[in-house]
């Protein structure tokens, strides 16, 4: 079954709906010039009010080896490069809890995620100039095809939403979908039937790589 991962989350109402509904982790923006752009101390006050543990994951966008570290002392269990970042940044992180993002234009080269081996997952999103994710965009996932039957753990990005969902898991079969812009009433505030919808749908998707 594919994981979702509810990224753009800046309330406490967002936050339970999406657990409850079956989301298997909660991304928050700390990118201070998106829209979903929420305080890091904020996402604990809402991580603390939650009806279970479900793993959060920090984006960010070419944040300081030092400002990164801290934010696993803050208790994020993983962060997501979303920016311009080099792999010598693993020379300070973890790897294992690090997802790497790869903005996608028309192609994907394999040479570009070798030197990241070692990282939890790679999120692959829509190449937009100047935009570092929440495009509402899909790109051509014929490109990330073959991906996840190589090994490589995806989690697939970029304008997905209930109406399309499950044909991008059916012709990528990533290991996770996420999800911001297409389940949403505005930029940061979740429309919770949409949310829902999205999931269920999401999970209802039977995915095979081996």
């Amino acid at each position: 079954m594919v994981k979702v991962k509810v990224c753009g989350i800046t309330n406490l109402k967002d936050a339970i709906e999406a657990v409850k509904a079956g989301a298997d982790y909660l991304g928050f923006v700390l990118y201070p010039k998106s829209p979903r752009y929420i305080k890091p101390e904020k996402v604990g006050e809402i991580v603390g009010n939650l009806p279970k543990k479900v793993p959060t994951v920090a984006v960010v966008v070419n944040g300081s080896p030092e400002k990164l570290i801290e934010l696993f002392d803050l208790g994020f269990d993983y962060i997501q490069l979303h920016g311009d970042e080099g792999p010598e940044i693993l020379n300070y992180l973890p790897p294992s809890q690090v997802i790497k993002a790869f903005r996608v234009k028309d192609s994907l080269s394999e040479e570009l995620l070798k030197p990241w081996e070692g990282v939890y997952a790679f999120l692959l999103d829509t190449y937009k100039r100047g935009v570092y994710g929440g495009t509402g965009e899909t790109f051509n996932w014929e490109v990330a095809k073959g991906l996840p039957q190589k090994g490589y753990k995806i989690f697939l990005s970029g304008g997905l939403n209930p109406e399309n969902v499950e044909e991008a898991i059916s012709s990528v079969r990533p290991y996770a979908v996420d999800v911001s812009s297409g389940v949403e009433l505005t930029k940061g505030k979740k429309d919770l039937k949409k949310l829902k919808e999205f999931i269920l749908r999401a999970k209802g998707v039977r995915v095979d790589n081996s």
